[in-house]
């Protein structure tokens, strides 16, 4: 079993809060970690624990042995009510912790968030640091603290680096050794998870539609969203659009990372860009099994992007460094991938498949340290192995290997 980032964030957030939410999209790994708790444990997949709590939430909760796990809370979100009941009347820290695979605080049937009795924690699937038995290595506290120097780089091969954007996050897709055997989890996944979490988590009244809207978004992550064009494309209304979209971030399957400006209202008016939160899921909605598969592919670029946003997600969301993420993009389509942000520091990074990268690259990053008020880290994301300095006399900029993430 894997060690998780989440699991030391899990431990304080139980020490200080009496109820807790652990929340991502299914199969990443969220029952494994609860069931590591010496503590009751009442899953709602079943149809017993989901009626009786349906029938009588206040009741239901109040004759529950605590500390207690309660899985799938979206299935019965009616039962909000019945733990807030309990909180306020026997306020203990650690009695609650509540597992789900939507964002249950974000549902219209959700009738209270609890707010002051609750504290949200994302756990997203296995970055390669977890892979590794490295869950505590966090690249954004590194970097806040001790700068890029401070970065830990593991040597890998190009095509292992390739066969890991290729493979992804999800626990159960890296047992598995063939590319049809892959193709058939994944399908399965979309089938029976995806769809059905859809349907608790808001009104879908045409799954074809919105299996028809899944794949026409799926070659659009790094895009900017533009809900017309998504409109025009699936032959669906933007009111439609919006809800998809909004449904799809509830379980976790997709993310929309805001623009970058200075003038900080803008921020909510210019376009964000839209990611899948998985690059090995991502490469099967393209037909992409294989590092040859990804090399060869049109798509390569947008792949090794997607992959690097869900690695910089999870050491956002389990940073002790509270940081903000953007994308970057002027009216003279300057573009730099990420922004990341923090009081007066920000670090601007681009990202590039090939093995080597030249000074060129950092073309975008040097205009905006220009113009930026703040003091601005480039770092260009590359497939070599060599951790390279591009700084002149007044701007620091470096060439970092992916290898930085493993």
């Amino acid at each position: 079993m894997y060690k998780r980032s989440a699991e030391f964030i899990l431990q304080e957030a139980l020490r200080i809060s009496p109820c807790v939410l652990l929340s991502g999209a299914r199969q990443v790994g969220k029952s494994t970690l609860c069931l590591t708790l010496e503590q009751e444990y009442r899953v709602f997949d079943n149809l017993t624990q989901r009626e009786a709590a349906q029938s009588d939430p206040v009741g239901y909760i109040a004759n529950l042995p605590k500390p207690i796990t309660l899985d799938e809370i979206q299935k019965v979100p009616e039962v909000l009510e019945g733990i807030k009941l309990d909180i306020d009347k026997h306020r203990v820290n650690g009695n609650f912790l509540l597992t789900g695979s939507a964002n249950v605080l974000d549902m219209k049937k959700a009738k209270d968030t609890l707010a002051g009795r609750i504290v949200e924690i994302p756990m997203w699937p296995l970055s390669q640091k977890e892979f590794r038995d490295k869950p505590q290595e966090n690249i954004i506290d590194t970097l806040f603290s001790t700068g890029v120097k401070g970065l830990s780089v593991s040597p890998l091969s190009y095509t292992a680096l390739l066969e890991s954007i290729v493979q992804g996050g999800y626990p159960e897709i890296a047992k598995i050794d063939s590319p049809r055997g892959k193709a058939l989890w994944y399908n399965a996944y979309i089938s029976t998870y995806i769809e059905r979490d859809i349907r608790d988590v808001g009104e879908l009244r045409d799954i074809s539609a919105f299996i028809r809207f899944y794949n026409i978004i799926a070659p659009r992550s790094c895009g900017l969203l533009n809900k017309s064009d998504l409109a025009s494309d699936a032959n669906l209304s933007e009111a439609t659009i919006s809800n998809y979209l909004s449904m799809l971030e509830m379980i976790y399957q997709i993310s929309l990372l805001a623009a970058f400006s200075s003038n900080i209202s803008k921020r909510f008016i210019k376009s964000p860009k839209i990611y899948l939160t998985d690059s090995g899921l991502y490469a099967h909605l393209l037909g992409i099994y294989s590092a040859k598969e990804l090399m060869d592919s049109t798509h390569k670029g947008d792949v090794v992007e997607t992959f690097v946003y869900a690695e910089l997600l999870k050491h956002v969301s389990y940073a002790q460094t509270q940081v903000q993420m953007y994308h970057y993009r002027t009216n003279d389509k300057k573009e730099i991938d990420f922004i990341v942000q923090k009081g007066n520091t920000i670090f601007a990074i681009e990202v590039k498949s090939a093995q080597s990268v030249k000074k060129d690259a950092f073309k975008h990053i040097v205009d905006f340290q220009k113009k930026s008020k703040h003091k601005v880290v480039g770092i260009v994301l590359y497939g070599g192995n060599a951790l390279t300095s591009f700084s002149d006399g007044e701007y620091e900029r470096y060439a970092v290997p992916f290898g930085v993430f493993f």
